[in-house]
Parts: structure tokens; sequence; C-alpha cells
């Protein structure tokens, strides 16, 4: 579906489309790839077209794997093939917009200096397009070394390499772009920027202007870089998950109980150090149950029950079986399966719905460090697809088994996934698109 975005003048009228280039700033090892990553993500889990475009991709095209000398201010080869990429990310982006139709890009590149950034800002008015600036700027050793040893493992430029050389190599490539770096200051106040301090401890916000910049301004308010993870988990077998039942607010099964004691200690191996996790659940009784010995464990994890975390209400179906809702309301079944992600239960909810009672949810997680959340299918998938960017159309017909514990990463480049199998029966409540409404 795709969105238009409006400026307004005076009266209210509509007078063009809104487009943005969010362009990054900052010395490497500021978390700019992870943070254009997030934004591109969060904005497409709202239905709002948006692509990052990472001018180091566009140089590695020539230069796969170059040493710090290579960004050296002083190496005119170096810095004309640096540019040259810039360019061709800046032509690239610059169709997107013409050709796909795109709302929100993301220019992912450190822009260090006032010139870089006239630039762009000059090559985006030219084509009618709006620009903000969002700086990572970071002084804690920590965090720049936690940044460090995550480039350095993950980054296409340090592929196959020793990592303690790798490493030494990326903090020269810093300390070359130290001698140019200019932050943005007092003379580009006619910029629209965000400046993120030291993670997000300290926020400077500079001439926001409409609807796409605030949701981005928004979502890095709520942002941070440190490293972390987020587990996830559905209920434990339920009785209506036995009975091939929707909805409702059933109890786990025997051997929902059984996962319910194992999540302890399944948890416990997956996290495989002291940190201390917040448990997340849903209202209904299948989670609180299925979470209850996690929450009464001796690490003595913290619980927080959220409305927003329970299932996809299924209206007017809450209680029925898919061979029920075929034979009570065909019409309805074949809607639903045609389009599942915009399909609206009667009285009930759409998996679009679910995504917008779930924005808060995703801005606390964004907030937090080590959550784990046992809720339900839907809601996972929701979950799911907004960490590992699935397509919207694609998400609802996901297969989130029971019994199994979802471990995701974020990263620089993408999201790492481990699942952990407690090795407990459970029925299977997948339907594949298309398939017969028979319960398995």
């Amino acid at each position: 579906m795709a969105t238009l975005y409006r400026k307004t003048n005076g009266q209210g009228v509509q007078v063009e489309d809104t487009r943005v280039v969010v362009v990054m700033v900052g010395l490497p090892a500021r978390g700019k790839s992870l943070i254009a990553q997030k934004v591109v993500r969060y904005l497409r889990w709202l239905s709002i077209k948006a692509k990052a475009f990472n001018v180091g991709s566009y140089r590695r095209q020539d230069t796969p794997q170059p040493t710090a000398d290579f960004f050296d201010t002083s190496n005119k080869d170096g810095e004309r093939m640096r540019h040259a990429a810039a360019e061709a990310a800046v032509k690239d982006m610059l169709k997107w917009f013409k050709t796909d139709g795109g709302a929100v890009a993301i220019l992912d590149a450190t822009n260090s200096t006032k010139a870089r950034r006239r630039w762009v800002r000059e090559r985006c008015a030219d084509n009618g397009i709006e620009t903000l600036y969002v700086e990572s700027k970071c002084d804690s050793e920590e965090t720049i070394m936690a940044n460090i040893m995550e480039v350095k493992t993950t980054s296409p430029d340090y592929e196959g390499q020793d990592p303690e050389a790798a490493a030494l190599d990326f903090l020269n490539r810093i300390r070359n772009y130290e001698k140019v770096y200019e932050t943005i200051d007092e003379d580009e106040k006619d910029l629209t920027y965000v400046k993120l301090i030291d993670v997000g401890k300290q926020v400077i916000i500079n001439q926001i202007q409409d609807y796409l910049q605030s949701r981005v301004v928004y979502y890095l308010m709520n942002l941070h870089i440190r490293p972390r993870s987020i587990w996830l988990s559905r209920h434990g077998e339920s009785e209506f998950n036995l009975s091939g039942k929707i909805g409702g607010d059933a109890n786990i099964s025997e051997r929902g109980q059984l996962y319910a004691r194992a999540l302890p200690d399944l948890v416990a191996s997956s996290v495989g150090d002291d940190r201390r996790l917040t448990i997340w659940t849903s209202t209904l009784k299948r989670t609180i149950q299925t979470a209850r010995f996690l929450a009464a464990s001796p690490k003595g994890y913290d619980k927080l029950e959220w409305k927003a975390l329970d299932e996809l209400d299924s209206g007017v179906c809450d209680g029925l079986t898919y061979q029920e809702i075929a034979d009570q309301y065909p019409e309805d079944f074949k809607a639903r399966d045609d389009d599942k992600y915009n399909y609206r239960y009667r009285g009930g909810e759409s998996y679009r719905d679910v995504v917008i009672r779930l924005e808060p949810i995703i801005m606390e997680l964004e907030r937090s460090e080590n959550i784990i959340i046992v809720t339900h299918q839907a809601v996972l998938r929701c979950i799911y697809a907004y960490y590992m960017n699935v397509p919207q159309e694609q998400s609802p017909w996901m297969e989130v088994p029971l019994h199994t514990l979802i471990k995701l990463t974020p990263r620089a480049y993408s999201t790492e996934e481990q699942r952990f199998d407690a090795n407990i029966p459970a029925v299977s409540t997948f339907r594949s698109k298309g398939s017969t409404a028979k319960h398995q």
C-alpha cells in the first residue's frame, strides 16, 4: 500500500509530496550504520517506503578491503575514490526516489566535513528533496571499543582478517578521519538536524519541519546502540492449541506446563552470562503461566504485563477453529488468505492494527537492554518482522513454533538469530497460505 506524505500551506491545502534524505554524520565506530539500519526497519514496519544507501558498499566495489592509509587525507587517490563512491550512492538514491516512489532514504557515510554536507544538501535540494542530518557523537571509550569489536567481526572491510590486526587498522582509520572531522555547529544552524550525544544521553534537535522528519526524530530519541539481545518465546502449548481454537484466554496444557518449567534453564543457557533480563508478557493467562517459573528463578528477573502484547483480536471468530471459520464465514476466510496482513476480523483486528499498537513496545525495546518477551504467535510475528526486516505481506505467514526460544542480537549490518528448541512436543498451529482449514 503506497502512502503519500504531503506538506500543507497555511490553509491546510496539500501542496507537494514530502521526501526526506536522512544524512548520517559521525566518525567511524559511532554506530551510524546500526542507526541507519534501525531507522529503515522502523519506517518499513510502519509501511513507509525507506532504503539505506551505504557509501562504504559502493567504495568496496573498487577497493574491497583497504587499509587505514586509504582514508588518509594526504592520499589523493583514496580521496578521489571515496568521493566517487559518494557520487554513485547519491545518484542511485535520487534515482530510487524518482523511479520507486521512495519516501525516506538514509545516506550512510561519515559526511565528516561541512563541505561534504553542503554538497549533499545542494544535490537533494536540486531534486526537491529535504535533508535531515543525524550526527552521532560519542566520547565514551567503552562504547567506541565495543563498536570497534563489532566492526572487526562483522564489517566486509575486515572479512577473513586477523581480528587484532583488523582492530588496529580500524583505530588508525578513525585517527585519519579525526584530522578533518567537523561537527555540526552554529555555522550550520540553518540545517535540519539531530545530534545524538553519547548514545542518546543528550539529544539536540534543530528545525524539524514535518511528519516524516518527526517520525524519524521520535524514533531516534528512543534509541541506544549498546550491545544487547532480545529473547522471544510463544506461551507454552495451550488447551485451545490442542483443540485448534483461536483467541480466547485458555490455560496451558500439560506439555505447556513442562515448557514453562524448562524455560528458565533454556534462557540461562542461551544468555551464557550474568546479564539480568526483564520479562514481558501479555495479560492473558497462557503467557503469565508460561513465565511464572522465570519470574521465580534465583536470578530474580523483573516482570511486566503489557496489554499491547495480547494476541490479535479475532472478533466474532474468537474461540472458533479455522474449519468453523471457513464454514461460518467463507468470504472472510478467503479474504484473509488473500491479504492476511490487512484483513481485519469482524469486530477484531488485522496484523496492521497489531503493528500500530505494538509501536510503544518497539520504542520501549529500543530504550531497554536485555528483554525476554513471552507472548503470542501473531504478536511475535510482528516483532520478529521488525528485527529481521521481513516484508509485511510475508510476516503473517511465518512459522513461529511452540516450545522454542528465539534469541535476536542486533548488529551493525544485520540481526543475528539463534533458536533453542526445548525438545518438548507441541501441536503445530501453523497454517500455510491456501491450505486446508483442518486442524493438525
